[in-house]
């Protein structure tokens, strides 16, 4: 039942809401804290750069139809799933919340987990870190331009240049730079990981943090009842059904190997918190974005633990075994 349970990252977030739920940061003290947690969301960018290894992304990208197979899931078929919850507005889903589920459906992979729940399955791992990295440097440029085609679609609005401009230079330009150092520290960084992943999660709860304290003077518990919460997981829930069942039965009918449908269905299924937070920061600014990012936060929950089930049954099934021809002559 252990695997059911929330981790230690999750039960994080729940305490950063429940401290900004009674003590949010306002005034000077946000402008303050504010600036502070976009020198984090820099820092964690530039080590995303930093360690992802260029050996690596170039064995992975002779791969390229499982790339595309990702990322149609990714930034195609995701948004249309996210376009299709409208007929739940506004009986079910609040417009505050549809915009949070929208969003959550134009936000690129995960990296670690994808990686992490690949390799633990038996899959195509070298793919699934290319893939997932590419998602994620594709995706500062795919998602916000996707928030403008499906925000217009749903009747929310479009999306301006200048948030655009403010993803690549907080988000890429980072990214950008780690990269070109990457020869000189990657090692180095690669090598400490628990040293660094302070950086990871703080950067993240920081963000958490900033938007519910605005959300809170906003009163989003006042506007938010229990019945939204459940619709929130409820559609959460069918999103990541729909989307592993795409995937996997999807990539077997178009032929890929077991390792490779493996890789397809873990890749293709995860939303990203780590991106998704910060740049719901950016092109949200002056809305509640506590409500926003709540989708995104309980799906996170989510897919850990129903992948996390689905990669011990893709481990303990048994490979197929190679049958070899023994021709007489």
């Amino acid at each position: 039942m252990r695997r059911f349970l929330p981790d230690t990252f999750t039960l994080m977030l729940l305490a950063t809401i429940a401290v900004a739920s009674f003590l949010p940061v306002s005034g000077e003290a946000a402008e303050i804290f504010g600036l502070a947690t976009k020198i984090a969301i820099g820092l964690l960018f530039f080590l995303h750069g930093a360690r992802l290894s260029r050996e690596v992304v170039l064995a992975g990208l002779l791969h390229w139809r499982l790339h595309l197979v990702i990322l149609a899931v990714t930034f195609a078929i995701f948004p249309l799933l996210g376009l299709a919850t409208s007929l739940l507005v506004p009986s079910l889903l609040t417009p505050a919340l549809y915009t949070g589920i929208l969003f959550l459906c134009v936000l690129p992979s995960t990296v670690q987990s994808s990686i992490a729940f690949t390799s633990m399955a038996g899959g195509n791992v070298p793919a699934a870190i290319c893939s997932a990295s590419a998602s994620n440097i594709f995706g500062m440029f795919l998602t916000p331009l996707l928030v403008g085609l499906v925000f217009s679609a749903g009747g929310h609005g479009g999306f301006s240049l200048d948030a655009l401009t403010s993803i690549l230079l907080q988000l890429l330009a980072p990214f950008v730079i780690g990269q070109i150092l990457q020869p000189w520290i990657g090692n180095f960084i690669r090598a400490r990981k628990t040293l660094l992943m302070p950086v990871d999660r703080g950067s993240i709860l920081m963000v958490v943090y900033l938007a519910f304290s605005e959300a809170v003077t906003q009163h989003i518990w006042q506007t938010l009842s229990a019945q939204d919460l459940i619709v929130v997981v409820a559609v959460d829930i069918v999103l990541l059904a729909l989307v592993l069942m795409i995937t996997y039965f999807g990539s077997r009918l178009m032929g890929f190997s077991r390792e490779d449908q493996i890789t397809i269905t873990f890749c293709g299924s995860k939303k990203s918190l780590a991106t998704g937070v910060p740049m719901a920061n950016i092109i949200f600014a002056g809305q509640s974005v506590g409500a926003i990012v709540l989708p995104i936060m309980i799906f996170h929950q989510i897919q850990l633990m129903v992948c996390a089930v689905l990669a011990q049954r893709f481990a303990r099934q048994p490979k197929p075994a190679l049958v070899v021809t023994v021709t007489q002559s």
